[in-house]
């Protein structure tokens, strides 16, 4: 498998689950910037949507969006229980959580990244992920991952665009489950592997 990715970005979270699955996978660094491979060859020609992460399977096959691609791993890898069984209630409460994740605080990031947004518009998005991160971290309340005890593909997804409130001058001390949770997911030995390999260790 192929896993096009670029740092920091929101491919650190399949990055993250092929690491905790023990897949074998080859990491292609695709620039969000130039659009181009190592090589000089143009994403576009192999991802038209231009963006990452993109999962590459071995018969040629591709994968694109993170929910969808951590979804796969893990089912990849069902001992290592990073996503409860197709077809059970938790295994939706793991799709509902993705898709929170993806719409409401990944997606609510995305004018806070954008130079040319109004400063009108970089307030009322960090307005809502306010909103947002209260509802985590009161969800967090009294559990280690999201899903309980077991550490899930949606715990690596919320550990990434969490990262994200540092650079941004978020201030996440008024959520402290929230906070604990990021700490303890950045613990664990395969995501501290996948950020020291895109040279995030001492970014997070």
């Amino acid at each position: 498998m192929k896993l096009y990715y670029s740092p920091s970005a929101c491919s650190l979270s399949p990055h993250i689950a092929l690491r905790e699955a023990g897949l074998a996978f080859e990491p292609v660094l695709a620039s969000t910037k130039s659009h181009k491979l190592q090589d000089g060859t143009d994403y576009y020609s192999i991802n038209p949507l231009g963006y990452v992460p993109m999962l590459e399977l071995d018969d040629g096959t591709r994968l694109r969006e993170g929910p969808a691609i951590v979804q796969y791993i893990a089912d990849q890898a069902p001992t290592k229980n990073l996503a409860p069984a197709n077809g059970t209630l938790p295994r939706y409460r793991l799709q509902e959580w993705l898709t929170f994740i993806g719409t409401e605080i990944h997606k609510t990031f995305s004018p806070l990244f954008n130079p040319e947004m109004p400063e009108e518009g970089k307030k009322l998005s960090r307005e809502r992920l306010a909103s947002r991160f209260k509802y985590v971290d009161g969800e967090l309340k009294g559990k280690n991952y999201l899903m309980g005890d077991t550490f899930s593909v949606a715990d690596g997804y919320l550990f990434v665009v969490t990262r994200w409130a540092k650079p941004m001058a978020i201030d996440l001390t008024p959520y402290p489950n929230l906070q604990a949770h990021h700490e303890r997911v950045a613990a664990r030995p395969a995501v501290r592997e996948a950020m020291e390999f895109e040279g995030l260790l001492n970014k997070a």
